[in-house]
């Protein structure tokens, strides 16, 4: 299954897990690390450039650069990583079989809701995906993991930085 496939936002996010049968978890462990009980005075932001959906598991491979990085130059005690976006909409796929004889296994476009594969958060322009408050002296490793964890992400990302 290709992720671009769902890169676009199209039509009406499908959210009610009530009646969806099987519905997928999120990938994503945690959305705060770090010291959570702590007062920063600098935050860096990772900001979405265009309207996108972000699959669950980019979002936790973006988390889990972000938090190795943070920890091994500033230490866990020196900053506070927060998730702020949250995968609601749940993805599905109609799966097609290909090859040989495929045309007697296969349906088609017969019934093609789809098996759920996974969930997405719909992200819109100039959207925060993940926020680190942390000292001055760190604030350069922060712009750096947020830019690492930005190439997880299937939107051009920009890093903001205030206090």
């Amino acid at each position: 299954m290709k992720a671009r496939n769902y890169r676009e936002v199209k039509g009406q996010a499908y959210t009610r897990r009530k009646y969806i049968r099987g519905s997928p978890v999120s990938k994503i462990v945690k959305f705060t690390m770090g010291d959570t009980s702590g007062i920063y005075k600098y935050q860096a932001r990772l900001i979405a450039e265009r309207s996108v959906q972000i699959r669950h598991n980019a979002l936790e491979s973006a988390r889990i650069t972000v938090n190795r990085a943070m920890e091994k130059k500033a230490g866990s005690a020196n900053y506070r990583l927060v998730i702020r976006v949250y995968p609601h909409a749940v993805l599905r796929e109609n799966k097609q079989a290909t090859g040989a004889g495929a045309d007697r296994v296969s349906q088609g476009m017969r019934a093609a809701y789809g098996k759920n594969v996974g969930t997405a958060a719909q992200i819109q322009p100039n959207q925060t995906i993940i926020t680190i408050e942390t000292f001055d002296q760190f604030i350069e490793q922060a712009k750096a993991s947020l830019r690492k964890a930005g190439m997880k992400i299937p939107s051009p990302c920009k890093v903001s930085v205030g206090a």
